[in-house]
């Protein structure tokens, strides 16, 4: 008589984790080399979210998502820039009391597990580059239109974020410099023009709002889209003169209005931009949702442990 294999016992194919620390969610996952997410669950980021309590709920979290500890390891997205090694958030925005957070060393001691870090945007960017709207390109960069402007390089394949982790804040270049003031210490940049908190001090509504309207065939609101497309093509501009990239991707929550601007931020960059420098230039709204720094995360730690062939 046969004998029912022991399926328990078998090894699990190798997995890592992608997390992506938000201002109110903690989104967490267990990823294949080949990018599938084999579970996923999402926690609330601790109020007020000082890092020994953010700490305390991702490691709870970990526990949840991979109880067997069956992860390799572990890579994170933070609402700010790292150090160049992945190591440190240097400041992580509208989290209260971040300043130079070891965070990689932090979780490795509690987990066991080698973790990484990057900017929340460079990890969109990767997930993008991975899985998403940018998978045919070697050079690419990406905007997240959210609460703020978040921006990422990929250069050669590779995230490019300069030699000590800073480079890629794309959405802190100057639009205007005469505009609003920006948290940055700079003035008119790209992030008052292009931001969640600009269009609803421009219009005193919420983008979602503004999409719905344009959708119903406002005019007021398709005429503030064309503004607002002119706004982003023109910053766009000097990124493509600097930069080079074979696509733009645009990712982020106010992206779900991509119909009503995209035309116009193309329209500016063509006016403005030689076609010796655009050459065939891909515009691309983002394809993975708020899922993409999650799996960038997931892609930060396949490198880190050198199992992701790029």
């Amino acid at each position: 008589m046969g004998t029912t294999p022991d399926v328990s016992a078998q090894p699990l194919a190798p997995q890592v984790l992608g997390i992506d620390l938000g201002g109110s969610a903690i989104k967490l996952g267990r990823f294949s080399q080949h990018g599938t997410c084999l579970q996923a669950m999402t926690v609330p980021t601790p109020q007020p979210a000082h890092p020994e309590a953010v700490l305390a709920a991702m490691v709870e979290a970990i526990a949840q998502l991979d109880p067997a500890e069956t992860s390799l390891a572990i890579g994170v997205g933070t609402p700010g820039p790292a150090d160049r090694r992945g190591r440190i958030a240097r400041i992580a925005i509208n989290l209260p009391g971040w300043q130079d957070i070891p965070i990689a060393d932090w979780l490795e001691a509690k987990t066991g597990r080698p973790t990484v870090i990057a900017n929340d945007a460079n990890c969109a960017g990767l997930g993008e580059a991975w899985l998403g709207a940018g998978q045919q390109f070697q050079n690419l960069i990406l905007l997240t239109l959210g609460t703020g402007v978040g921006g990422a390089i990929i250069f050669n394949g590779q995230l490019f974020t300069g030699p000590e982790g800073a480079a890629g804040e794309l959405g802190l270049i100057t639009l205007r410099p005469d505009g609003p003031a920006c948290n940055s210490g700079n003035h008119g940049s790209l992030e008052q023009y292009a931001s969640v908190q600009a269009i609803r001090r421009q219009t005193g509504l919420e983008p979602i709002e503004l999409g719905l309207k344009a959708q119903a065939g406002d005019r007021d609101a398709l005429a503030f889209w064309q503004e607002y497309g002119r706004d982003l093509g023109a910053g766009l501009t000097s990124l493509i003169y600097v930069l080079a990239p074979e696509a733009v991707v645009i990712g982020g929550g106010i992206s779900a209005s991509a119909e009503f601007f995209l035309p116009a931020v193309q329209a500016e960059i063509q006016r403005r931009v030689l076609p010796s420098s655009r050459g065939n230039l891909q515009l691309l709204k983002a394809q993975l949702g708020n899922r993409a720094g999650m799996v960038g995360a997931a892609k930060l730690a396949w490198q880190l442990i050198g199992a992701f062939s790029s």
